[in-house]
């Protein structure tokens, strides 16, 4: 525990990842990989909140664009993160880890409803607690949403989990000139619009100064050594 830099973690992990090298749905082993990497970074002694995405199930602005009703989409999308909540759940229990799952929108006999207090009190007795169901209104990104609930448990530090090393002046997939950052201002990220977020999040995460630290979570112990204060990532602060 004395190796840790960052006691109380929000991990933001997108829908997407969840679905493995496939477009939809849940990939499995995926999710154990997740799990173990969670587990390791809790054996340190870290509390570790978790926000999930819901874009390998449904994705309520695409649809949207197509014609359906922006609200009822969005709500669409938030059922699909509780589904993935779930999912993360059971295998982080499997993995031997006491997990909560909570909604932002109430559903009694499958997830708790969301209660700050009670969150942080699971937190202090060793649980992993995941957050689902967004920030239960519409128009808003779980991004948004992670950096909110980061904010409400009084995380030391948000991560956002995702398929890159950290954060680019462009796409690295499609431009093999896109610039590196080690890290970078809040403000820069919104001014240069570089994607990594939309800007309601890091606005939020900058009024409450919650560092915020991109990293690829395939990458074998990212979580631990972030949590230990390792060079890992890029850091937004």
């Amino acid at each position: 525990m004395s190796n840790l830099k960052y006691k109380r973690l929000l991990v933001k992990f997108s829908g997407e990842a969840v679905a493995g090298n496939d477009e939809h749905g849940i990939d499995p082993k995926i999710l154990d990989e997740m799990a173990a990497s969670v587990r390791d970074c809790k054996e340190l002694g870290a509390e570790i909140g978790i926000v999930i995405g819901g874009g390998n199930l449904f994705r309520g602005e695409k649809l949207s664009k197509a014609g359906m009703d922006r609200v009822a989409g969005d709500h669409m999308g938030m059922l699909a993160t509780v589904m993935n909540g779930i999912a993360l759940r059971d295998a982080l229990e499997r993995a031997g880890v006491k997990t909560r799952v909570m909604s932002a929108i109430s559903m009694s006999g499958l997830v708790e409803h969301y209660d700050r207090r009670l969150a942080i009190q699971l937190l202090g007795n060793g649980f992993v607690v995941i957050f689902t169901a967004g920030t239960g209104n519409p128009f808003f990104t779980t991004d948004t949403a992670g950096c909110l609930r980061a904010v409400e448990i009084e995380a030391d530090l948000m991560l956002k989990a995702t398929k890159v090393d950290g954060v680019y002046s462009d796409d690295p997939n499609t431009n093999p000139e896109a610039k590196f950052y080690n890290s970078i201002s809040f403000q820069d990220a919104i001014t240069k619009n570089l994607k990594v977020m939309d800007a309601t999040a890091l606005t939020l995460a900058r009024d409450h100064n919650i560092p915020i630290k991109v990293f690829n979570w395939s990458e074998p112990n990212a979580l631990k050594q972030i949590a230990c204060g390792e060079d890992v990532g890029t850091l937004i602060s």
